[in-house]
């Protein structure tokens, strides 16, 4: 694993902070998300993450690091209610994740919008319509006839425009490349008009270039929509240059945490272990 960390204390100027001005100067906005003492653990009795404490607040972009199964997808499963959970407090927008059923969780669900590694587009479908379907908690009944009201299909080309496929929005979803199918799936969670963006490895299955630039529009729209984004990333380059913070997590727990301008070459080795001159050939 290759680690270009920027010296201690250094600044790249693209982590502004998620700060709000009033007549007493500038203050931290509120937390879109609040995570005290989570736990999870499963029936068969495994705990897949314990003690897991975080806020993140609008404008933000969160990165979780880590191995695989250290965590970082629980934590997004147990943020969306998907998972057997038990916190001091756990709540989306101020609203209660633990004990949320039926129409609650709905509410909750449709206040976070989700990305995934594979993309999770309906392939046969066109660019528009898979973004249309972000939107089906707002559409109505009509939705269920396959119908859409003009105001949602303007909106998920506005959309589409947005992440830069405004030409391609009548094209099927499976002749797109990897990194347009992403940028649909933001497009999509957008549609839901999201709280806040959990991305689950959303560029793992794209080259550096292509994940540079969905990382720099998740960037984008953090900044100017005051959405924050949770992020599970296994690059570290890509966290510093990214986010604004990073959570690293082993074995269910958090390991680390800080602002990425205090992340050092030590804690990404206590984190992942000491590159071996075989990961280098490989």
């Amino acid at each position: 694993m290759t680690l270009n960390l920027p010296p201690a204390g250094h600044q790249t100027g693209s982590h502004t902070g998620p700060r709000t001005a009033s007549g007493a100067g500038t203050h931290l906005a509120p937390p879109i998300l609040v995570a005290k003492d989570l736990r999870v653990t499963y029936p068969n009795g495994y705990t897949a993450l314990e003690s897991f404490t975080m806020d993140v607040r609008p404008g933000e972009i969160v990165a979780l690091l880590g191995h695989s199964g250290s965590g970082k997808s629980t934590f997004m499963k147990a943020a969306t209610g998907m998972a057997p959970s038990t916190a001091t407090q756990l709540t989306i927008d101020g609203q209660d994740v633990i004990g949320a059923t039926g129409v609650e969780l709905r509410r909750l669900r449709s206040k976070v919008g989700y990305v995934f590694q594979h993309f999770n587009l309906v392939p046969q479908l066109s660019a528009l319509t898979n973004v249309l379907t972000g939107g089906l908690h707002h559409a109505g009944p009509a939705n269920a006839l396959g119908i859409f009201p003009r105001r949602q299909r303007e909106r998920a080309l506005e959309l589409l425009d947005r992440v830069g496929l405004a030409d391609k929005a009548r094209q099927r979803a499976d002749s797109l490349s990897g990194g347009q199918q992403q940028r649909v799936a933001i497009a999509r969670a957008l549609m839901q008009e999201p709280r806040i963006i959990l991305a689950d490895e959303p560029v793992a299955s794209l080259d550096p270039r292509l994940a540079g630039s969905v990382l720099r529009l998740m960037r984008r729209i953090a900044r100017e929509d005051g959405i924050p984004v949770v992020v599970s990333l296994h690059i570290v380059d890509l966290a510093v240059r990214y986010a604004d913070r990073f959570v690293a997590l082993e074995a269910g727990q958090v390991r680390h945490t800080g602002s990425v301008e205090a992340l050092t070459p030590d804690m990404v080795t206590d984190i992942y272990g000491q590159e071996s001159e075989d990961d280098e050939e490989h």
